[in-house]
């Protein structure tokens, strides 16, 4: 009987696995397809885009597809670019460090209230960044600061998100005893947590930082409320804008194609450099 089922149990084993991965591949094919078909569109000409006639090498133009792009509005696409990684990298920058100091708090501090603010932190996690963006731009007007860089810039210096992280995080990776032993040495609380603190918080940082990146990176509503000079567009909007012409100045179809190919560069790298990094910070916690 016990044979039985040991045989039974090992026999459906390899079913398992075949069903496993035959989702797994399915699920590769649904997020790749649509990155295979941008990289493809991109390495053709106009008249090949619109009759998907991807294969024909006597139809290869990304050199000339680049040209174009970069040439196209006097060169809107490179200050668009430029823009977005103002918005992204600085606002994940300092956005990831203001997250990282608040979790620190939340963690090593007590402090009257502390529950009531945490909570209330929790709760603006759940709340949607779009029913933000109207009272964010009243706010931005009243102070003069509509229109500008810091009307897209400073709202998102702010992730309830990530102070939660940041939190757990501090948990995890910074024990009492080093920062007890950093005051017994003279250190003041500001200087415990950068000489100390931020380093050991180096994977939580970064994994915070990627996250706030791709955000900010594909970021499309709050521009669009905030924002009406075109020099000041992030490539998100200033693609979209690029697409509202499109159906009436077809060339512009190629161009949004690799706009959109090359938009996606940096956050690669990001993740590419920054992999050791976060992937040690998502296990943050798991094992003791």
């Amino acid at each position: 009987m016990v044979s039985t089922t040991a045989t039974s149990g090992s026999s459906t084993r390899p079913y398992g696995r075949i069903v496993a991965n035959v989702l797994v591949g399915i699920s590769v094919l649904y997020a790749l397809l649509p990155l295979l078909w941008l990289l493809l569109a991109s390495t053709v000409d106009a008249r090949a885009l619109f009759a998907s006639d991807f294969f024909d090498l006597s139809h290869f133009a990304l050199v000339d597809n680049i040209r174009d792009l970069l040439a196209q509005d006097g060169g809107a696409y490179l200050t668009w670019y430029g823009n977005s990684l103002l918005y992204a990298v600085g606002g994940a920058a300092i956005g990831a460090l203001v997250s990282t100091a608040a979790g620190y708090v939340f963690d090593k501090f007590e402090f009257t209230g502390k529950g009531a603010l945490f909570a209330l932190i929790l709760i603006s996690v759940m709340v949607p960044a779009t029913v933000l963006a109207l009272p964010l731009y009243l706010l931005a007007s009243d102070l003069g600061l509509a229109n500008t860089v810091w009307s897209v810039l400073i709202p998102v210096l702010f992730n309830p998100f990530g102070v939660y992280l940041a939190r757990m995080f501090s948990a995890s990776y910074v024990p009492d005893e080093v920062l007890e032993a950093a005051r017994v040495d003279g250190a003041n609380e500001l200087r415990s947590f950068l000489s100390v603190g931020l380093r050991m918080l180096a994977p939580g940082y970064v994994t915070i930082f990627l996250f706030q990146l791709t955000a900010i990176w594909n970021n499309f509503f709050l521009p669009l409320v905030m924002l009406n000079d075109a020099s000041l567009y992030p490539l998100s909007l200033g693609l979209y804008s690029w697409n509202s012409t499109a159906p009436i100045n077809p060339d512009y179809y190629p161009l949004m194609v690799i706009g959109s190919l090359l938009a996606l560069l940096p956050l690669v790298v990001a993740f590419l450099l920054l992999q050791r990094y976060w992937r040690s910070g998502l296990t943050a916690g798991s094992v003791k």
